[in-house]
């Protein structure tokens, strides 16, 4: 919050704010989804090579899901960072 306030007094938009703030935690989740596909496709390719009707995996599946994550995670460090930036705090 002070940073925010910090940045606010300073001159920054909404939109800056909530941008500055969104990047970081974005990056993590790409980072997190580059490390957790890998081990997701192992683990399912193990799990589904024991049944008698194999499946193969596509590649898309782990797309869609790596999206979805980034999209959940936008949304929500978005709604936060614009709520803060918004709140008008006097101390």
């Amino acid at each position: 919050m002070r940073e925010i306030g910090i940045r606010k007094v300073l001159g920054a938009s909404v939109g800056n704010i909530v941008t500055l703030i969104s990047k970081d935690f974005l990056w993590l989740v790409l980072i997190a989804a580059v490390i957790a596909v890998p081990v997701a496709w192992y683990a399912m390719n193990n799990w589904l090579s024991d049944f008698a009707y194999r499946i193969n995996l596509p590649w898309w599946m782990f797309a869609l899901a790596g999206f979805i994550a980034l999209l959940v995670a936008l949304g929500t460090v978005s709604f936060q960072a614009i709520r803060a930036a918004i709140t008008n705090v006097r101390q």
